[in-house]
C-alpha cells in the first residue's frame, strides 16, 4: 500500500531540518526522500539549461525585432512548465536512478540511509511514484508543441541509461550531462518549434559543466566507489581534478558564449557568461577533493552560477527589444 512506509530518517547529505523531514505527514517523507525534494539543488541543475535556452530564445527573437512574447523576455507559461517538469522529471529519474542502483546504495556509506536500501518504501511502493511523476512529467511536456513533445520523450534515452554507465565506463558524467543538458534543446524547440546551431552549442556547454560539477560531487564517494567498483571522473580524474576542472568550465564558458553569438546576443549576455565563469574559476580554485564537505557545498553552489547566466540572457533580451 501507498500509505506503508517506514520513516527511519533522513537521507544523510540531505539540507538538515528540511521540511521535508518536519512538516511532511510521516508516511509521505520516504516518497519525497525518493524525489529529492528535501535536495532541491537537482532539479534546479536539470532546470537551468532549460530556463537558458527559454531566454536565449527570446534574445534570439529579440535581435530579429521578432518578438515571442508580450514582452521581450523568456515565455512565463513556459518558465513555470519547465520548472514543474523540472520537479516532477528530475524525482522520477532518481526514483529511477535508486531502483537500478539498491545494491550499491546499500554499500556506501554517504547513501545507504536513502529510501530503497534504509527499507522505508518497497520497490513496488518506489515503481508506482516512478509511473506517477512520469505521468506528470509527460502532462506537463503535452502544453508544448509537437517538436518539442518529440524532442522531450527522446530524452527518455540518456535518462534510461545513465545508471548503468557507472558501471562500463569512468565517463558516467558524460552521460548525465547528456541527461540533464537536454533543456539547452527544449527551451528553444519551445519557442521556434524547431533547432538551431545555439541551443546545440549551449547543450554541448551544459554537458561540459555537468561533468565538471559532477565530478565534484564525486569526490564525495571515490573510496567506496572504489571498494564497490562503481567509476567515476572523479576516480578517473585523481589528483588532477583541478587542472581537469578549468579545461571543463572553460570548454563549457567557451561554448555558452558560442551559443550567444550564434543567437545574435548583445554585451549583457556575454557579461553574464564572462561573471558566471568567474564563479566557476572560483570553485576550481578552492576545490579540496578530500574535503566531502567542501565539495558538496561547491556543488551546491552552481545555483548561483545558474542565476547570473540566466540574469544575462534575460537583461540581454530586454535591452535588444528597446
Amino acid at each position: 500500500m501507498i500509505f506503508g512506509t517506514k520513516d527511519t530518517g533522513p537521507v544523510a547529505d540531505a539540507v538538515k531540518r528540511h521540511w521535508v523531514d518536519t512538516r511532511l505527514p510521516a508516511w509521505a517523507r520516504p516518497y519525497a526522500r525518493l524525489a529529492r525534494w528535501e535536495r532541491p539543488i537537482g532539479w534546479w541543475l536539470l532546470l537551468w539549461p532549460c530556463w537558458w535556452s527559454a531566454a536565449l530564445a527570446a534574445v534570439a527573437a529579440a535581435s530579429d525585432g521578432n518578438l515571442v512574447w508580450q514582452w521581450a523576455g523568456p515565455n512565463p507559461w513556459h518558465l513555470l512548465l519547465f520548472l514543474l517538469g523540472a520537479v516532477a522529471m528530475r524525482g522520477a529519474g532518481c526514483t529511477y536512478n535508486d531502483l537500478v542502483d539498491e545494491g550499491i546504495d546499500a554499500k556506501v556509506e554517504r547513501t545507504r540511509s536513502r529510501p530503497i536500501p534504509a527499507g522505508q518504501v518497497s520497490r513496488n511502493q518506489a515503481k508506482v511514484f516512478l509511473v506517477v511523476q512520469a505521468l506528470v512529467g509527460l502532462a506537463v511536456l503535452l502544453q508544448f508543441n509537437a517538436f518539442t513533445v518529440v524532442l522531450g520523450i527522446a530524452s527518455l534515452l540518456p535518462v534510461a541509461i545513465y545508471p548503468f554507465m557507472k558501471r562500463v565506463t569512468n565517463w558516467p558524467q558524460f552521460f548525465l550531462g547528456l541527461a540533464f543538458s537536454w533543456g539547452a534543446l527544449m527551451g528553444w524547440a519551445a519557442v521556434f518549434g524547431s533547432l538551431s546551431w545555439a541551443p546545440v552549442a549551449l547543450y554541448l556547454g551544459g554537458i561540459a559543466w555537468t561533468i565538471g560539477y559532477d565530478t565534484i560531487y564525486a569526490h564525495q564517494d571515490k573510496e567506496d566507489d572504489a571498494v564497490v567498483g562503481v567509476k567515476s571522473t572523479a576516480r578517473l580524474f585523481g589528483i588532477f581534478t583541478k587542472p581537469a576542472m578549468f579545461l571543463l568550465y572553460a570548454l563549457a564558458t567557451a561554448l555558452f558564449g558560442l551559443a550567444a553569438a550564434l543567437a545574435d546576443a548583445g554585451p549583457a549576455a556575454f557579461a553574464g557568461i564572462a561573471i558566471g565563469a568567474l564563479h566557476l574559476l572560483w570553485q576550481a580554485i578552492v576545490l579540496d577533493v578530500d574535503d566531502p564537505d567542501e565539495c558538496l557545498r561547491l556543488f551546491r553552489s552552481n545555483t548561483t552560477y545558474g542565476w547570473i547566466v540566466f540574469a544575462g540572457f534575460v537583461l540581454d533580451a530586454v535591452i535588444l527589444a528597446l
